[in-house]
């Protein structure tokens, strides 16, 4: 006979009988041993996300799936959460921004769903892979430039976060005075810190961005999603812009992140150069997000027997299911961390692409890359979505800087002007007077 797992320390299950918290720095130093005892409570487990945020929290495999393939009784419209709608959740949420209604893919259901759905995927599939393989390199090799003659770098603040987000602003073709406001809204927005007003940032840089597309296409994804039959409407340009480089941000940063933790915490993957081993290792035990795929049902119903009420918010614990099978050994493509069903990611084979190309570039440029203090002794950030360390600080022998490559065409031409006037919304702070992130990019790419 098994003897249940006790409620890890510092959990209010300890006899208090309230929900279990997901934003605890109690559960991110050790959610798998939250997950070991949700799972023993049955299929489902009572949690918050946040302050005064109710969530049904779905951690058996089966149940997960069979939820995330159930678009019949299970929707994603939050216009259906019936918590918010009573105004039961506060308008300045820190988990808003991220499950309140937008008009794009995430958020939609049947027809609706598939129409903006195929937009992307259709887009996404006219950037070949050898394209994509050029932009990665380049924003990685700029990276490691800023910090290799040092010897000594945070693998996370200084590479893994930031690697997507020059990789997705090239991609969607944003010039820098809009990229860097991107880079602004994306991170605030993840952070929780302020996320209100960096989504009203992100969002209107990316309307900017649309503006600018619809007089000035080019070879970028924004100008393929204006000309895609499915015909988005600005307001659904805008909001896909900021599904998608919100997904191409975070959760990938997130993902070379614990793949370098993966590498460097297992002697075989990094000895051996098992790249696509190490993502899929990381896949399966610490998914980048690792909570989400929020779901309302349609009416009164259950999930695997537990009892779920019209309107609830219901998540998906990828990490709590990935990990069962995991421990027992289970094939490798079968996580969840890509979810599954109508809503799978559509873009993971792109997203997998920057992965494996952000490692394989920083390991050859960095060969004795190694961790500077004991894995023991780092710490994962906070957060009910994501798995995310605080910090990856690794040592390696300093390397001279190596020059930009000469700049093949890319989406944006360097002198290109905005033809438009700045949308109104909250401005990234601009006071230093020096360039963002972006800009510094784009000069060093174009050698100027």
């Amino acid at each position: 006979m098994t003897t249940p797992s006790v409620p890890p320390p510092g959990c209010p299950a300890h006899g208090s009988g309230q929900r279990i918290p997901l934003d605890s720095p109690e559960f991110a130093a050790n959610p798998h041993a939250y997950y070991r005892y949700m799972r023993e409570l049955g299929p489902t487990a009572q949690v918050t996300i946040a302050p005064g945020v109710e969530a049904t929290l779905v951690t058996d495999y089966n149940a997960a799936l069979d939820l995330l393939q159930d678009s019949a009784n299970f929707r994603k419209d939050s216009r259906r959460w019936r918590a918010l709608a009573e105004g039961r959740v506060s308008p300045d949420s820190p988990v808003l921004p991220l499950l309140a209604y937008r008009p794009n893919a995430m958020f939609t259901d049947g027809a609706e769903h598939v129409r903006l759905r195929q937009a992307i995927t259709d887009s996404f599939a006219r950037v070949s892979n050898k394209r994509l393989a050029r932009i990665v390199s380049q924003a990685a090799q700029f990276l490691i430039n800023q910090f290799s003659a040092r010897g000594s770098a945070d693998l996370l603040r200084d590479y893994a976060q930031q690697l997507p987000l020059y990789v997705f602003n090239e991609l969607f073709g944003c010039p820098p005075e809009i990229g860097d406001r991107v880079l602004f809204g994306i991170s605030g927005m993840f952070d929780g810190v302020n996320a209100e007003q960096a989504s009203q940032v992100l969002l209107g840089a990316v309307s900017e961005l649309v503006a600018l597309k619809r007089s000035r296409p080019g070879e970028d994804i924004t100008s393929y999603l204006m000309q895609h039959p499915a015909q988005l409407s600005d307001e659904e340009l805008a909001h896909t812009l900021v599904l998608l480089l919100g997904a191409g941000g975070e959760p990938e940063g997130n993902l070379i992140g614990n793949s370098f933790y993966t590498m460097l915490t297992n002697e075989e993957f990094a000895r051996l150069g098992q790249f696509d081993k190490a993502v899929d290792d990381t896949l399966w035990r610490n998914a980048p997000m690792s909570n989400y795929a929020p779901h309302y049902p349609v009416a009164d119903t259950d999930v695997a027997g537990d009892k779920v009420r019209a309107g609830e918010l219901c998540l998906v614990s990828f990490g709590a299911a990935n990990t069962a099978l995991a421990d027992r050994g289970a094939d490798t493509r079968g996580h969840l961390a890509w979810s599954a069903g109508p809503h799978a990611c559509p873009s993971k084979e792109p997203a997998r692409l920057i992965a494996l190309t952000g490692l394989e570039t920083l390991f050859n440029a960095l060969p004795d890359v190694e961790l500077a203090v004991p894995a023991s002794s780092l710490a994962w950030r906070p957060g009910p979505f994501n798995r995310a360390l605080a910090s990856l600080p690794v040592r390696f022998s300093a390397v001279t800087p190596r020059p930009a490559a000469a700049p093949e065409p890319t989406a944006v031409s360097r002198d290109q002007a905005l033809p438009v006037s700045p949308a109104p919304a909250p401005a990234a702070p601009q006071s230093t007077g020096r360039p963002g992130r972006w800009s510094n990019f784009m000069r060093w790419l174009t050698g100027q």
